[in-house]
């Protein structure tokens, strides 16, 4: 899925708490929501190097998150002063789990993950093997990835207002432009890559080079 929708993916996830639990760090500080949106799309930081490989852990994040949500309750009680530091290390790892865990139900790790051609969606590394795709998001820029990230971004737009607001609608409009340019970006790529020199194209990551060529 788009890395827009990861982010407001957790924003929701925050924005869900700080209203379930009002009087909390998430519900009193924007700072737990911006650590929870960071850490929707963080685990992509590895797209070039290892995608969905070496900052993806769909258990261990998860694992991290549910103590961290024990430590954070814990603080919010005996250490106030901590406590959206806490959330906010809670929410960002919660956030990046869910991201991990989500990439299992979208396409494939391929450069057109349309073609459906890979048995990777993400890897765990508990169980030290690739998860293969369920495609029920066809592949990150589909038009059903934008439904999901309008359907998560409503209900906090609907919640809240100000700078929080403002950041989950321009996230929706960059999804909404990527879905417009997600296959011809490839296509132009595709051109591009076949144009480069034999010199450069060595420095590309493998599995650019191996989708084009």
């Amino acid at each position: 899925m788009m890395a827009t929708t990861h982010a407001l993916v957790g924003v929701a996830l925050a924005v869900l708490v700080g209203t379930v639990f009002p009087e909390s760090a998430v519900g009193t500080s924007i700072f737990p929501v911006a650590a929870a949106a960071v850490g929707g799309f963080f685990p992509d930081f590895d797209l070039y190097s290892g995608h969905r490989r070496t900052l993806h852990f769909p258990v261990y994040f998860n694992v991290g998150a549910a103590v961290a949500v024990v430590v954070a309750g814990v603080a919010a009680v005996v250490a106030p002063g901590t406590a959206v530091a806490t959330a906010a290390v809670a929410l960002f790892l919660g956030a990046a789990g869910v991201h991990s865990a989500m990439d299992a139900v979208g396409g494939g790790l391929e450069l057109k993950p349309w073609r459906g051609n890979s048995d990777r969606a993400v890897y765990s590394h508990y169980h030290a093997r690739w998860i293969r795709p369920r495609r029920w998001v066809r592949y990150d820029g589909a038009p059903e990835d934008l439904l999901v990230a309008v359907a998560v971004a409503a209900p906090v737009v609907y919640a809240v207002d100000g700078a929080v607001e403002t950041g989950v609608l321009v996230a929706v409009g960059i999804s909404a432009g990527y879905v417009v340019v997600r296959k011809p970006m490839v296509i132009v790529t595709e051109a591009v890559v076949d144009a480069l020199p034999e010199s450069v194209v060595e420095w590309l990551p493998a599995r650019f080079v191996d989708d084009f060529r």
